[in-house]
């Protein structure tokens, strides 16, 4: 075993820890958890920090388990929630959980050959037939409601009104903390820092019922040097699945990392060592215009999460807007990628009757992509091998045909060196 707290520590990746800790961590191989909401069949980027929680915990010769909330799922954890959320059904999230757990094989070893293999549980596995009655017994008269509501989770939500069904989330995932503390000798339960009161929660709950030990940590909520919140772009959440992030895109939101936030994501999100990571820091201040920080992250865990031949396509895909690229690369890149590439640009389309029976540059940079006011202006543009036509420069002798199209529907004219515009075949 490692000193698996040492590994956090020096990652910045430690907010709140329970005495004892560490040196139940140094005694012996610990079982810990961390719980995952299952309400989206894909994890996102969020997601990320408890799961390379997990993952640091399994290196350091520790047993993972990951807990997706089948039974919480269908109440909701009011922490840093202003209103209730909709209730899933059973067989939505038995679907969510298969899911996740493919993306959480990437990280986590599940072989069955290893003591420290990782686990994957559903609590709603042994809350589906836990009675109210039952519960109230077994659960409810071990903390109190002066207790419950002193959690900072309960008391900003009490202005604007939290359900019973809320209210009653935190003795819900302490019974979880207790389960597996008896079932799988689970003694440390780890999270966010917004879940800390639920997880010291779990912990009482258990010193009371057993009389067991049992330990908490958490780790900072990520949020950007400008202190917006870490995770989102404009289209919203960055997904783990490529079908509704693509890893084009998952690849550019690492690259556009600041150089204020990329030193705290490298030691976040990779499993670099600290002397490599101060090595590219260091080459990355020698010449911070080549963005070595933000490259090696994103290439890290692009890879990761998708596969070589993702990142390949990624780089050769960024490289079309960025970088000197050809018709072959527009060409080599899938539809997909393609799109998003050019997602933000200037886009019309045309008749495919027209296109098939040809036409010339000068009307169809001037009335079909108005790329230019006037014919004459667009005739001095193309004698100055100033228009491109899917990255090959031409001139105004170019008559455009079906020939001319990329992924068989997309023409792409290029003004100058930064000005795009995409024209669709209908």
């Amino acid at each position: 075993m490692t000193d698996f707290v040492a590994e956090l520590e020096w990652r910045g990746m430690i907010h709140n820890i329970m005495p004892g800790t560490r040196e139940q961590l140094l005694k012996e191989i610990t079982t810990a958890y961390v719980g995952f909401d299952p309400t989206a069949d894909s994890l996102h980027i969020g997601n990320l920090v408890p799961i390379m929680l997990l993952t640091h915990l399994q290196k350091a010769g520790h047993k993972p388990i990951a807990l997706v909330g089948g039974a919480t799922g269908m109440v909701g954890d009011p922490s840093g929630k202003s209103e209730e959320r909709n209730f899933l059904t059973e067989e939505v999230i038995r679907h969510n959980l298969s899911c996740q757990k493919k993306q959480l094989e990437k990280f986590l070893d599940f072989s069955a050959d290893i003591e420290n293999r990782a686990e994957i549980v559903n609590n709603y596995d042994w809350f589906k037939d836990f009675s109210f009655l039952d519960f109230l017994r077994e659960a409810g008269k071990h903390i109190t409601v002066n207790y419950m509501m002193s959690k900072d989770s309960v008391k900003n939500r009490l202005e604007t009104g939290i359900s019973f069904t809320e209210f009653s989330y935190q003795l819900i995932q302490g019974y979880d903390f207790y389960h597996l503390n008896q079932h799988k000798n689970c003694k440390l339960q780890m999270g966010g820092s917004d879940q800390w009161g639920n997880i010291v929660t779990g912990t009482e709950f258990i010193r009371r019922k057993s009389d067991n030990e049992a330990f908490a940590l958490t780790c900072p909520l990520i949020t950007k040097a400008d202190g917006s919140k870490f995770g989102k772009s404009e289209g919203g959440n960055i997904w783990l699945d490529a079908s509704k992030t693509s890893p084009y895109k998952f690849y550019q939101f690492w690259l556009n990392t600041s150089d204020e936030d990329v030193s705290k994501y490298i030691r976040i999100f990779t499993l670099k060592s600290k002397a490599e990571i101060e090595a590219i820091e260091k080459e990355h201040m020698e010449a911070p215009h080549q963005r070595i920080l933000q490259k090696t992250l994103a290439e890290d865990i692009t890879r990761r999460i998708h596969s070589d031949e993702d990142l390949t396509n990624a780089i050769a895909a960024s490289n079309i807007l960025f970088g000197k690229s050809t018709a072959d690369d527009l060409a080599a890149v899938s539809t997909d990628d393609f799109l998003s590439v050019f997602e933000g640009v200037p886009q019309s389309s045309i008749k495919k009757e027209e296109l098939e029976k040809g036409i010339d540059i000068v009307e169809f940079s001037v009335d079909v992509v108005k790329a230019f006011s006037s014919n004459g202006e667009a005739r001095r543009m193309l004698k100055n091998n100033g228009v491109s036509i899917n990255k090959k420069k031409v001139s105004e002798e170019k008559q455009l045909g079906k020939n001319d199209l990329i992924h068989n529907k997309y023409i792409l004219l290029q003004k100058g060196k930064k000005n795009y515009y995409l024209i669709s075949v209908e």
